[in-house]
């Protein structure tokens, strides 16, 4: 599961940040306030992507500490600002992020932000082929932009809305297990759903494929296979 850690000091801003993250899939490490407090997450939590706000009080900016994380690491950065004047837009710029955020921002906006980061690190570390495409199990390969999509060798699988959600979770997990909970709210959010939703939607996409390339984990939830 990808790795976020949070650095912001408005309370309020940070704990919504936190458990939209979390319903879209995410699992975050920490949340912190200032400089040092930022490196020493980063130090010990080794997160994949920071949610970095520009602005701290008390602090040297999200700026600066970008790039001391920069000098020994290609993590990603995302900023956050409230601001998005020219000045501020070129300092951030050269720290090269992976997006930036205006506040305020909504769930959607986030999970875009979080979907293009999430596309650029993979983009990075996994095998592509020559069209793209990355590599699931079997003769299977997905694309990310701009938005997921399912491939049987270079056909396209034809997929719903909720079955393409389904995926794209447990493929942002790189094939650890994701929770039934985590699913739910990924795909459905706040909403209430019978028990039976989820199974349902679960054997209505494996149908779609001729491997078993999503596996169940008694009670827990399901994975996805990568080789």
């Amino acid at each position: 599961m990808i790795k976020i850690l949070i650095v912001e000091d408005e309370t309020i801003v940070a704990l919504d940040t936190k458990s939209t993250l979390i319903k879209l899939g995410y699992e975050v490490t920490d949340i912190v306030t200032t400089y040092e407090e930022a490196l020493l997450s980063f130090s010990k939590n080794k997160p994949d992507i920071i949610l970095m706000d520009i602005f701290l009080k008390n602090s040297l900016s999200g700026i600066d500490i970008a790039k001391k994380i920069n000098e020994n690491s290609n993590t990603a950065i995302i900023f956050m600002s409230a601001y998005c004047d020219d000045e501020t837009l070129d300092k951030a710029a050269k720290i090269e992020p992976f997006a930036y955020l205006v506040k305020p921002f909504n769930r959607n906006d986030l999970k875009s932000s979080m979907n293009i980061a999430t596309y650029k690190l993979q983009k990075r570390s996994e095998k592509i082929d020559e069209n793209g495409k990355y590599k699931l199990s079997h003769d299977y390969y997905y694309s990310l932009e701009p938005f997921l999509k399912v491939y049987f060798k270079n056909q396209e699988i034809d997929l719903t809305k909720n079955e393409r959600l389904f995926l794209e979770i447990l493929i942002k997990a790189k094939g650890e297990v994701v929770r039934f909970s985590e699913i739910e709210n990924f795909i459905w959010f706040d909403r209430q759903i019978s028990d039976s939703t989820l199974r349902t939607l679960m054997h209505r996409t494996t149908s779609k494929f001729n491997h078993k390339i999503i596996k169940s984990v008694s009670s827990i939830g399901y994975k996805i296979n990568f080789s």
